[in-house]
């Protein structure tokens, strides 16, 4: 089914409700309620929440798993995976919405399909960034490295400074994590 300006309202305003009341807790009535339409209207596009957040999932969670292809298919050098990290990055910041919905409802999340698909393409993200060769701190920095791109954005809520600003310092130390657990 072709998208349109009203299946991106409905996803965007779900996933904002999603967010702010949990996904357990947000009722279809809800979501057209706040997008001042029918449950009926609503229904024509999608027949459930779980069919919402799939349909978000799917265009959301493809440029993250494009990143980790790309990053997967390149060879095994510092310069490659500082590459990966700012695709990926740039990936998790253009699906934020999405993945702030996850974050904060792992548990309800747990069983969808969408849920699934997204605890396995984060572990996929987290595995791609270390040498499978250097010593175990340094592939652990590594990993932390894109630990920090993936989850440190949350914990940036409070914090004063535009996004851009906060996206900036998050690669920046997600960057010198991985340039460290390579040279030592």
């Amino acid at each position: 089914m072709p998208r349109t300006n009203t299946r991106d309202r409905i996803q965007r305003t779900a996933l904002k409700l999603f967010a702010e009341q949990g996904y357990d807790r947000t009722s279809l009535r809800e979501i057209a309620d706040d997008l001042q339409m029918t449950k009926a209207a609503l229904y024509y596009h999608f027949k459930a929440k779980e069919d919402i957040l799939a349909a978000a999932a799917e265009e959301q969670l493809k440029p993250i798993e494009d990143a980790i292809a790309w990053a997967q298919a390149q060879p095994s050098s510092l310069d490659a995976r500082r590459e990966a990290l700012r695709r990926y990055a740039t990936a998790l910041s253009r699906a934020e919405p999405l993945l702030r919905v996850f974050e904060e409802n792992q548990a309800a999340l747990r069983g969808l399909p969408a849920g699934t698909a997204y605890c396995e393409l984060r572990k996929r993200g987290l595995g791609c960034f270390y040498d499978p060769e250097g010593e175990l701190p340094n592939q652990l920095r590594s990993v932390l490295a894109a630990l920090v791109v993936h989850k440190v954005p949350y914990a940036l809520d409070g914090m004063e400074g535009s996004p851009e600003a906060k996206r900036a310092a998050v690669l920046e130390v997600a960057l010198d994590l991985l340039a460290l657990g390579s040279r030592l």
